[in-house]
């Protein structure tokens, strides 16, 4: 039993060596991938440049209809609302232009329900304020128009989308203090931005009107 056991133990040995001496140590150079599993192509990943502005990161631009008034008046309905008749925002300005009930009410509009389900009445009120906000203004379009201010060409169209913005009287203050007396709203746009961004419109075929009514 003994001569079978050490028999046997001495056979399994050999088994075991014989079998590590099959198998060789890989050259890593020698590796190579199947073709189906190759990828072609540039997978280079590219990150953004933080913008100066950054407002205008997260914005979504909108359809381009030229630089004429209907191009000026869609491009500004959709930063203020995306285009959309029936929004209501957080602080309570009204439809596709996000107007304020005290605008609105110095143009002759009082029902606010009505306004909001009626389209047309408010296209025809954003262009009653675009022809009052012009006769307001009408000394500081004449005296700033061309010039510069923090590097932006102050145009009718940039002034008067700021005037939508933040008001005729704070526009008065940003184009005669060259720029110091910027005004920003709770969401972040500035007097500063509207002029850049809605500057160089051809807006007019809209005419100046002295206390202008819907």
């Amino acid at each position: 039993m003994k001569r079978w056991i050490g028999f046997i133990l001495h056979l399994a040995m050999i088994v075991v060596l014989t079998s590590f001496g099959s198998y060789t140590v890989m050259d890593k150079g020698a590796l190579e991938v199947p073709e189906s599993l190759k990828v072609s192509g540039n997978f280079e990943l590219y990150v953004n440049q933080e913008p100066e502005n950054a407002l205008e990161a997260y914005e979504v631009t909108p359809p381009f209809l030229g630089k004429a008034y209907n191009g000026f008046k869609e491009a500004l309905a959709f930063k203020e609302s995306q285009g959309k008749y029936h929004v209501v925002n957080t602080l309570g300005y009204l439809g596709k232009y996000q107007f304020g009930s005290s605008t609105l009410h110095l143009m002759g509009i009082y029902d606010m329900d009505t306004f909001l389900d009626n389209a047309e009445l408010q296209e025809k009120a954003f262009e009653t304020n675009i022809a009052r906000n012009k006769w307001i203004l009408r000394r500081d379009i004449k005296r700033f128009k061309g010039k510069r201010i923090g590097g932006v060409e102050i145009t009718e169209s940039g002034i008067l989308a700021a005037a939508h913005l933040a008001g005729a009287g704070n526009v008065k203050k940003y184009l005669r203090s060259y720029g110091q007396d910027d005004v920003t709203d709770a969401y972040g746009s500035s007097i500063s931005y509207y002029m850049k961004k809605f500057a160089g419109y051809d807006i007019s075929n809209i005419p100046q009107k002295k206390n202008a009514k819907v």
